[in-house]
């Protein structure tokens, strides 16, 4: 949770839903990108633990998608990539 909470810039508006609105990155949200939207978002194969969401400060939650990497499950797509 502290590594997430490192990269929260909390002055840094959310302009687009594409981006994770903790660290500003490409969250690769398929719901998000009209050329994708009816592809299977990463976020569906994944499980997300509550506390990430948690440990986020309100004023970014329900604003944009994590990115894979602020919401810890970077290991698990890998392994769904090698199956």
């Amino acid at each position: 949770m502290d590594r997430l909470l490192a990269r929260y810039r909390p002055n840094r508006p959310m302009t687009t839903p594409t981006l994770c609105p903790a660290c500003g990155a490409r969250n690769d949200c398929a719901l998000a990108d009209p050329r994708r939207v009816d592809q299977a978002c990463w976020c569906y194969s994944v499980t997300i633990d509550p506390a990430v969401l948690q440990a986020l400060p309100d004023a970014l939650r329900n604003q944009a998608c994590l990115c894979p990497r602020c919401a810890q499950v970077d290991q698990q797509l890998r392994d769904a990539e090698r199956s």
